[in-house]
């Protein structure tokens, strides 16, 4: 059965009008009659009624100045418009269509066409409703998406270390920035056995919750003790590749496509010297005390891709006064409104020229150039700055 609906009838002559609000209360409807367009905009306004029948000859507002002024109204409803018309009048037809009515309704005596007409708006305002209704539905789900994003996102920046400490010799500070509420960056260090310093850094494949969630997933895992067990030979002896290497096994048995890029290092903060592995991560910029610049590795193979891939490790010298500045591939790879990326040789360029900067300050320097690099627009990949200095006993 058709819902009661609220129906505006806006006819100046008595008889038409209370003609049609009779056959409108007929068929299980109310009828809010109006004497003129002036009276049937106000009832619009004021009634919230879906559905207006409008004679087009009316004093003070006509049909279609009505129509246009219902058109213009801020509503929280769409209003269906009938117009009511003689015979012969086609051109006021076109006229009203342009306006915003909806459909047409010859006078007479046809109650027939009339429940059509109802019939056909009252379909039409429901498919409206259900809609919006819809969208209502929509929009509350999504804003608890967001809402829940936003805390997996809070409760993921505090795996992140906010690092500007000394550990040993050396002192660290770091930047992050996300390119959306969740990211698939991890870093970390730790102070170990004998005077050493642990630093990785990862970067996971892909963007999103997905990548997030397994970035979380390495973060966890990689506690001091794990990282002291995994990146340390049974003779203590430094060995990074080790740890790339049990995740690479862990993660490469699982049943789907997911890898990261890693950089891990051991650095002896007594001797400089960094046992380190690179698992396609960017190569860090090391600025030696002179201000030379120098990209530490030759790239590696991502984590996660195959369970036989074998790592190595490499060994540097890390000098008294050197700076070590890791950054995620966003750096590099960020586009400037010209579609040209930063590179790494504008990245290590950069860096050299404020290697006498505090190094708490150096990766938000970086990070402030990128944004003036992008013209202030987000970054399209999570960017991670870890900066080392090695200080001068």
């Amino acid at each position: 059965m058709e819902a009661s609906l609220d129906i505006i009838v806006a006819e100046d002559n008595l008889v038409q009008r209370t003609y049609l609000a009779r056959m409108i209360e007929h068929l299980g409807h109310k009828a809010l009659v109006a004497e003129d367009g002036v009276e049937a905009l106000e009832l619009v306004q004021s009634t919230g009624a879906q559905i207006l029948i409008s004679d087009f000859d009316m004093p003070h507002m006509n049909g279609i100045e009505l129509t246009r002024a219902v058109r213009g109204l801020d509503l929280d409803h769409y209003v269906h418009i009938i117009m009511l018309t003689g015979s012969g009048q086609s051109a006021t037809s076109i006229e009203a269509l342009d306006a915003g009515v909806d459909d047409f309704l010859t006078k007479g005596n046809d109650p027939a066409r009339l429940k059509a007409r109802i019939h056909v708006a009252s379909r039409l305002i429901q498919h409206i409703e259900d809609q919006a209704k819809q969208h209502r539905i929509l929009k509350e789900i999504n804003d608890r998406i967001q809402k829940d994003l936003k805390a997996a996102a809070d409760a993921q920046r505090q795996l992140l270390p906010e690092i500007h400490r000394d550990i040993g010799g050396v002192h660290i500070a770091s930047a992050f920035v996300p390119s959306a509420m969740v990211s698939g960056d991890m870093f970390g260090c730790f102070a170990l056995p004998q005077k050493m310093l642990g630093v990785y850094a990862v970067d996971v494949s892909g963007h999103g919750i997905h990548a997030s969630l397994l970035s979380v997933a390495i973060g966890h895992m990689i506690t001091p003790e794990f990282f002291c067990n995994a990146a340390c030979g049974k003779d203590g002896k430094p060995d990074p590749a080790g740890l790339v290497a049990n995740l690479n096994q862990r993660f490469s048995a699982a049943d789907n496509d997911d890898y990261f890029t890693m950089f891990c290092a051991i650095i002896n903060t007594v001797t400089g010297r960094m046992d380190f592995c690179q698992a396609g991560y960017p190569s860090p910029t090391y600025v030696d005390a002179n201000g030379k610049t120098t990209f530490v590795g030759d790239g590696g193979f991502p984590v996660g891709m195959f369970s036989h891939f074998s790592y190595e490790n490499d060994v540097f010298s890390f000098e008294e006064g050197a700076s070590l500045v890791l950054c995620s591939d966003a750096a590099g790879e960020a586009e400037n409104e010209q579609g040209v990326p930063f590179g790494s040789e504008l990245l290590c360029a950069l860096i050299a020229k404020n290697r006498l900067t505090v190094t708490d300050e150096l990766p938000n320097i970086i990070v402030q150039e990128l944004r003036k690099w992008r013209g202030n627009r987000a970054l399209e990949d999570d960017l991670t700055v870890v900066a080392l200095k090695r200080i001068k006993t």
